[in-house]
């Protein structure tokens, strides 16, 4: 693992330049990294009243979670039915938890601040409330109807609990395809999320965090689209 490559001394902009995941920790301690890019992170830190030890500890931990490369070992071919929406809902469904509502603040900062002067962030914003509505909506029908259906078909089959799964199942491939319209659509309106010359730190970590989205929510759909629902499509065509 490569070692933790940042100081205190270091400024603020050269870190968040570097490491944009670092952005998250600056704003949940009310360190500029925007107009205050140029200061060393020392010089907040005191400002602040900042434990020095606690937000370079966490910088630190947040890299090293980075260089871990995620879900190796897991085969999600062999995972049961229960098993496998317990890991869509504790990593995936959790992920967009936390940071639908940051996203959401984000692209409403950067319309603010530069939807003077740049056209993508109003339709950005736009999509990406539309996004947000739907994928809310989604992950409760996923959670409140559709995951305890398959958990229950698990537990006790019957044909009757698997075509009630499988007729939700989909509205739920719409849903999905719905989603990754918007998408497609981000990525497209943003000239693959190039960064304008003349923006802020937090235009670029807007952009940085729709991008994470995106990857997330495709590897969310995979799992379901390919893997999950297949499954008990085939159980409901052999019956």
């Amino acid at each position: 693992m490569n070692k933790f490559m940042f100081k205190s001394s270091d400024s603020i902009g050269y870190i968040a330049s570097n490491f944009p995941k670092a952005m998250d920790i600056f704003k949940d301690y009310n360190i500029d990294f925007c107009c205050g890019g140029n200061r060393p992170l020392i010089d907040a830190i005191k400002e602040g009243g900042i434990k020095e030890e606690e937000i370079m500890s966490k910088l630190e931990e947040a890299y090293n979670n980075l260089l871990i490369i995620k879900d190796k070992d897991i085969d999600f071919n062999v995972m049961s039915y229960s098993d496998l929406v317990d890991y869509i809902v504790n990593t995936h469904h959790a992920y967009l938890q936390i940071e639908l509502p940051k996203i959401y603040e984000l692209t409403t900062k950067i319309l603010r601040v530069h939807g003077a002067n740049h056209k993508e962030p109003t339709r950005v914003h736009r999509l990406f409330a539309s996004l947000k509505t739907e994928l809310e909506e989604h992950l409760i029908k996923e959670e409140e109807i559709e995951f305890p259906l398959i958990k229950k078909y698990e537990s006790d089959p019957s044909n009757e609990s698997l075509a009630k799964v499988v007729s939700i199942m989909e509205e739920l491939e719409n849903e999905h395809e719905g989603a990754g319209d918007i998408l497609k659509e981000l990525r497209k309106i943003t000239n693959g999320y190039e960064i304008p010359a003349d923006v802020c730190n937090t235009f670029k970590l807007t952009y940085q965090k729709l991008q994470e989205l995106e990857a997330d929510t495709f590897q969310h759909i995979h799992l379901e689209n390919n893997i999950l629902f297949p499954k008990l499509k085939e159980k409901n065509n052999s019956k």
